[in-house]
């Protein structure tokens, strides 16, 4: 499948994230690692994980339509992102438009139980990126995870430690997965792992296999995430927002809001900025820590939701956007 993105949009998107200009397209960069690192790092710096539009709109749904994603991401200039279909589904276009070989695959990921990821497989939940470069080598790119995710592509060999954000590596492992029956070295799954340093165990996050998903595939996962209620379905109990914090072609930190506490990791320990206990407080935080702002009938339609903080009438006088 071709790009649905026009070059005018992809010339849009590379302003949009502030591409360097050896990077850009009108420069025909070599499809490399270092280009293919640097579209990551703009991109995760640009695009925050996020799902308010399950809370903070007036249909609480997802489009995964690519022109809808491309206005909510690039043309709207709101500091919007998406979810990780959303986010991950925008830049797969983005990619086939800049010349990449290019598929998605869909991922299982592994719930956290006290912060760390235990327990069972979940189903089809999560997406990656899977970039073949001209020379063969092979990158799972996941722009769309959000905190404990990666901050560059990895390459898809097994045990290569690589750093990702203060102390912290990331690594795949190819292996099979305990649900399994059947486990063949042909249904092997690469496991995506971090450890918050060196000599800290692998814990082992989500798993993806080297097969391509199609939209329709897509749709149907789009469908459960943003509609369950399961327990073991966060998106639509939880309100999440994660922007990564750039400096040249590094990512350096990030600020986290979870529910009504925002959070924010420079690369060491994890502090508490601020706790939200209204809505006014929360959309101020919103504005004030992710760029991210929300018209008056987004406010407005949080209320009496499972998220809803409560508080008063969400009012910003001082907010230009209708």
């Amino acid at each position: 499948m071709a790009s649905a993105y026009t070059p005018e949009q992809i010339v849009a998107w590379e302003d949009h994230v502030e591409l360097p200009t050896r990077f850009r397209k009108s420069q025909s960069p070599e499809l490399t690692i270092e280009y293919l690192t640097s579209l990551h790092v703009h991109q995760i710096a640009a695009a925050p994980y996020e799902n308010l539009l399950l809370h903070y709109s007036p249909h609480h749904s997802v489009s995964l339509d690519p022109q809808v994603l491309f206005k909510k991401i690039v043309l709207d200039k709101r500091g919007r992102g998406g979810y990780c279909m959303e986010n991950s589904l925008c830049f797969n276009h983005i990619l086939k438009g800049l010349g990449f070989e290019v598929y998605a695959a869909g991922v299982r990921i592994r719930p956290r139980y006290g912060g760390v990821p235990k327990g069972d497989y979940t189903g089809w939940v999560h997406i990656v990126n899977i970039v073949t470069l001209p020379d063969g080598e092979k990158y799972m790119v996941d722009i769309g995870f959000g905190g404990d995710g990666a901050t560059k592509p990895l390459p898809l060999v097994p045990n290569t430690p690589t750093h990702n954000l203060g102390t912290q590596e990331i690594q795949l492992s190819y292996s099979n997965i305990p649900p399994q029956t059947t486990r063949r070295s042909t249904q092997k799954f690469w496991i995506y792992q971090y450890r918050n340093s060196p000599t800290a165990p692998w814990n082992d996050f989500y798993a993806f296999a080297e097969f391509e998903f199609f939209p329709n595939d897509f749709e149907v996962m789009n469908f459960y995430t943003s509609t369950s209620e399961s327990e073991t379905n966060f998106q639509t109990r939880r309100v999440l927002v994660i922007r990564f914090l750039r400096e040249g072609e590094r990512i350096v930190g990030k600020v986290m809001l979870v529910d009504g506490l925002v959070k924010r990791n420079l690369g060491g320990k994890t502090e508490t900025v601020v706790e939200c206990k209204t809505e006014n407080e929360r959309v101020k935080a919103l504005e004030e820590h992710f760029a991210i702002m929300l018209t008056e009938e987004e406010r407005d339609s949080v209320r009496g939701r499972n998220v809803d903080l409560g508080g008063g009438t969400v009012d910003f006088p001082n907010t230009t956007l209708a």
